[in-house]
């Protein structure tokens, strides 16, 4: 089987449209556009996702819109209210966005609850996602990861739960293994890491443990060298889901079994 098909085999689906790359990736913190261009590139990520309230996208009409250098027809923009704190600003955030974008509805829905630590507050991300959804969006959703919270977001109609694995931007890694795995067991939905990855092993370690996606943006825009960095994670995203998939050996916390057994060895001969 080629490299294609095994990707074709494997595909990678949010609100009905499907994706080969399950790496998604930020546009915020690049010196300028053209390494922004250059690292998405790198990355090979289909869909990016752009702070309305950070990011012109034709808002502002005599200034360099980002559109020019990521066009929707090549990608996937997936505008997001990063910087919004009630479930009011977020929603209106995303109304703007989809005029912007000739009414495209895919969204990512954070609603932040403190300056320091960017950690999502749910009871106004449960109620900007209810509002969102009824009005047509469909809402892939940054949350924690309280596994009833994410349940609560899945009924509301949210397409993919996006759970942090740390704080943003922190590199921090994945911190509580355990309830992501709670999270992608009991959903129906795609669940995408969002925050925290802060190498190309947090990355693969994401994948390893079932998640259908990554989204980053710090680890790549403030690596030293965030070209090369995109490539890696890349690789990494791509690394994880083959290992998951093929399914990793059981851990063992005794004696592990030899990798050449001894049962059947042929005997010695008499001398």
């Amino acid at each position: 089987m080629t490299q294609a098909d095994t990707t074709h085999a494997d595909p990678f689906n949010i609100a009905g449209t499907e994706y080969r790359s399950r790496l998604l990736v930020g546009t915020g913190k690049y010196k300028d556009f053209d390494e922004t261009r250059r690292a998405i590139e790198a990355s090979g990520a289909e869909i990016v996702t752009v702070a309305i309230r950070r990011t012109n996208i034709g808002q502002n009409a005599d200034e360099p819109s980002l559109l020019d250098v990521l066009p929707p027809s090549r990608y996937t923009i997936l505008p997001n209210t990063a910087g919004c704190y009630t479930a009011q600003e977020a929603v209106r955030t995303l109304r703007l966005a989809r005029e912007l974008l000739d009414g495209h509805n895919l969204v990512k829905l954070e609603v932040l609850g403190d300056k320091t630590n960017l950690f999502p507050n749910m009871p106004a991300t449960l109620e900007a996602a209810r509002t969102l959804v009824a009005d047509g969006f469909k809402v892939m959703v940054y949350c924690t990861d309280d596994p009833i919270q994410c349940r609560m977001l899945e009924d509301i109609g949210c397409v993919a739960i996006m759970p942090l694995a740390s704080l943003i931007g922190s590199g921090m890694g994945i911190l509580n293994p355990w309830n992501l795995r709670l999270i992608i067991d009991q959903s129906s939905v795609p669940v995408l890491v969002d925050a925290g990855v802060g190498t190309a092993s947090d990355a693969a370690i994401a994948m390893e443990l079932g998640c259908d996606g990554v989204l980053m943006n710090t680890a790549i825009a403030g690596a030293r060298d965030p070209v090369l960095m995109a490539s890696a994670m890349k690789k990494a995203v791509e690394a994880g889901r083959e290992a998951w998939r093929a399914g990793r050996i059981p851990r063992k916390y005794y004696s592990a079994d030899p990798s050449s057994p001894e049962e059947g060895l042929l005997q010695p001969l008499n001398s």
